[in-house]
């Protein structure tokens, strides 16, 4: 019916309800997961039944997302029963490890029951106000955190100091990106004049980390297809480990315009302002940017590392050109001290060999 709420000479306007449904992508809690689904399937089967709508499934993906949990107090009362504690009113003491190993009352002082961890509710009063932690850390930094913890279908334990770990990636972010800010707009007239980076004029060190940019880009995509947004979050940090310091402008240019672009759907704020810098116009929106574009040579290798075995054993490790044929490698091979002391022309009785990974060589 929220395809068409203003019809009303029937059910359903079966033109509008076909072209909405069915539903892209359906969210809920996983206490949510089969009642209303049950429901929702039982009523669409039916309406399909009657001729008013032709999809078969309300919903063509469904994500069941994770409760969260967080640690909980009680103190005991002279009746039995238990008053549960926030845990804003308690001191917590931790071991090494982090575990909570003892608390106590702020009011009182007093010693009050561990009751572990468990799902935020009402009646454990464990639940944490979100407007708290966005007041002290920022909204992105709790969204980057929520993102980060856990896979969206999987429990996430609560954790201040996970919340200011994922602070410290935003501000570490904030900081590079005013520290290379000359470098920033070298790049960007660089890469604008040429309309994209040369691979033929790059050295090695500079391919390499466009190849680690790129992995981490396609990596990014696939996570986000499959709404697995914990690994954005980790591919988006190791761009940032991979981004060179004032050198190399415009692939600092480049890096950091694929990584804005890939955060910015799970911290919009410090993405919007750090791409208004990146473009020189503070009114340009994230948002209407063309998502970034995997650079296949950036993925290819000029070379690779081959691992060289003989009779399965790992003898030696060395690095030839991508594709090198069976005879090359094993020329190069067989060169290798280590490798010369097992084998040889004389003793070896078969080769196995995986282009651009190992060769192995079977002895007599």
């Amino acid at each position: 019916r929220f395809t068409c709420p203003d019809y009303l000479d029937g059910i359903l306007d079966k033109n509008r309800s076909n072209y909405w449904l069915p539903v892209d992508q359906y969210v809920g809690g996983i206490e949510h997961a089969i009642l209303h689904l049950l429901y929702a399937r039982f009523f669409h089967k039916l309406l399909r039944d009657e001729g008013y709508i032709s999809s078969n499934e309300p919903f063509k993906k469904l994500l069941c997302q994770g409760m969260v949990l967080a640690e909980s107090f009680y103190k005991k009362n002279n009746d039995g029963s238990k008053t549960w504690l926030n845990p804003s009113e308690v001191n917590i003491n931790k071991d090494d490890n982090g575990k909570v190993i003892s608390a106590t009352e702020k009011e009182t002082g007093a010693d009050i029951e561990i009751g572990g961890m468990t799902k935020m509710s009402k009646s454990k009063n464990n639940g944490v106000d979100p407007q708290i932690t966005v007041d002290k850390y920022g909204a992105d930094t709790v969204r980057v955190f929520t993102m980060f913890t856990a896979p969206p279908e999987q429990t996430l334990e609560w954790n201040d100091d996970g919340v200011a770990g994922s602070q410290k990636f935003l501000r570490k972010l904030w900081i590079y990106f005013h520290e290379n800010e000359e470098f920033i707009k070298e790049g960007k007239l660089l890469f604008d004049k040429n309309h994209s980076i040369n691979y033929d004029n790059l050295n090695t060190e500079q391919k390499k980390i466009r190849r680690l940019i790129h992995i981490n880009l396609k990596q990014a995509n696939n996570d986000y297809e499959r709404s697995q947004f914990n690994t954005v979050v980790a591919a988006c940090m190791k761009i940032l480990n991979e981004l060179p310091s004032k050198k190399y402008p415009e692939i600092i240019y480049e890096g950091l315009t694929i990584l804005i672009k890939l955060l910015s759907p799970i911290a919009p704020h410090i993405c919007q302002k750090l791409w208004g810098n990146l473009c020189d116009n503070p009114n340009s929106n994230i948002l209407s940017e063309n998502w970034p574009i995997i650079d296949g040579n950036a993925l290819s290798l000029d070379e690779v590392e081959f691992i060289i075995q003989v009779n399965g054993k790992l003898r030696a490790k060395i690095i030839l050109q991508t594709n090198s044929n069976q005879e090359f490698v094993e020329k190069n091979a067989l060169l290798n001290q280590n490798v010369a002391k097992f084998a040889n022309k004389d003793n070896i009785q078969k080769i196995i060999f995986v282009p651009n990974k190992l060769i192995n060589f079977v002895t007599k």
